[in-house]
């Protein structure tokens, strides 16, 4: 996974509130099991004609969008089923933030196992910032992690919080297995003294049992 230190871009508005993992990425691209290729797929049903042509009304395929790298949403970002692939989709679509008054609890967690950073904020500041979004290409934001701070197009700085072990993860750049790989010494010497003392465990079949 990828270090989330800074981030500079574009913001795509999105005021439409109870934007949920379907319509994030369709269900019937959840049998894949590889991270990437979900980008074309992500907003599909928005984003696509029935023919394949793209929607010229849909924020992402306006041509000061078309490269954001974050969302600021309406509220209840991401709610409906627990998919992980929805932050994938996302993530291969370049968006590596999303910002909101509320983002679905298992939609928030799987974003910073995945290199995404979720903020919440109150209606007001969200509103500000989905206003000065609106102006395009020229509006750049800038998001330091680090010091939680979002800086907007005028200048001004928002801080905003976020939970400390979830920011250390994205600022390291671990994912699950990562964090895992953290304790390798400590699980190669619990093996090895497992072994040492009950080396019939690791031998073990069914037909022991």
């Amino acid at each position: 996974m990828d270090k989330f230190t800074k981030l500079t871009g574009v913001a795509a508005p999105m005021p439409l509130i109870n934007i949920d993992t379907d319509m994030i990425l369709p269900k019937q691209y959840l049998k894949v099991i590889n991270r990437t290729g979900l980008g074309k797929h992500a907003f599909e049903e928005a984003r696509y004609h029935a023919d394949g042509t793209e929607k010229d009304d849909f924020i992402l395929n306006k041509p000061a969008y078309r490269n954001s790298s974050i969302i600021i949403a309406g509220d209840n970002f991401g709610c409906g089923s627990s998919r992980e692939h929805a932050p994938w989709a996302l993530l291969d679509l370049g968006i590596k933030c999303v910002i909101s008054t509320s983002i679905a609890d298992i939609f928030y967690n799987n974003c910073f196992k995945n290199g995404i950073l979720p903020i919440t904020l109150d209606a007001t500041t969200v509103k500000s910032l989905m206003d000065k979004a609106e102006r395009g290409s020229n509006a750049i934001f800038s998001i330091d992690l680090d010091n939680q701070e979002i800086v907007d197009p005028d200048g001004e700085r928002i801080p905003f919080d976020v939970d400390n072990f979830q920011k250390q993860r994205l600022l390291e750049g671990l994912d699950d297995i990562g964090i895992t790989l953290q304790a390798e010494d400590k699980i190669q010497r619990y093996e090895s003294e497992t072994y040492a003392k009950r080396p019939w465990v690791f031998n073990a079949s069914c037909k022991d049992f």
